[in-house]
């Protein structure tokens, strides 16, 4: 099934399941491994209820030198290139207790790990799954960064806001019921992923 979200996203997400093709519109912020560890430590830089946190470092051009000692930077004068997705396996020891506080999807390639699963149905949250090689593509759907917080971890490191429409495809990967597309068997899981694709 292909279902397009807006966001905030809400318990919405709990109706999809494993195999759904998902597009996105409205704001998503990109968080690595750095920046979730300092959203625990400080408290998300943005509204975190509701939100889409895509695990990806962009790049990006920049108009004139940024100022990476400022907290938050509104409309960044900066353009993006291209954003493709990051492994989220780096993501697995921050990720649940993220969850947490109140993220109701998160993007990113290779699947996540048991504890992340269970704080996905335990939050009411998805996990979908980017295909990697399609930087491009996710980045036509970008229509403007509308903010950029904590600069000073580096640019992939940052989180990026930015504004998305019919961001996808997404397939739901791993679903707020505690299913997962990568407890198949390893060998038949590219074959899997390629048919939802088809």
């Amino acid at each position: 099934m292909e279902i397009k979200l807006e966001t905030p996203l809400s318990e919405e997400v709990t109706q999809l399941s494993v195999g759904d093709v998902v597009y996105i519109s409205g704001r998503i912020f990109t968080a690595r491994d750095r920046a979730h560890k300092r959203i625990l430590e400080r408290g998300a830089p943005f509204d975190i209820e509701g939100s889409v946190i895509f695990h990806a470092g962009p790049i990006i051009r920049f108009d004139g030198e940024p100022d990476p000692s400022r907290e938050s930077i509104q409309d960044p004068k900066a353009e993006l290139v291209v954003v493709g997705p990051t492994t989220s396996g780096r993501m697995n020891p921050f990720q649940p207790e993220v969850l947490g506080l109140g993220v109701r999807a998160v993007i990113g390639k290779g699947g996540m790990d048991d504890r992340t699963l269970s704080a996905l149905k335990r939050h009411g949250a998805v996990y979908l799954a980017a295909v990697g090689g399609c930087a491009a593509l996710y980045g036509s759907a970008v229509r403007a960064i509308r903010a950029v917080h904590w600069l000073d971890l580096g640019v992939p490191e940052a989180i990026w806001e930015l504004e998305v429409e019919e961001f996808g495809p997404l397939i739901v990967a791993m679903d707020s019921s505690g299913r997962s597309l990568y407890n198949v068997e390893e060998a038949s899981h590219d074959l899997e992923v390629q048919k939802l694709l088809d």
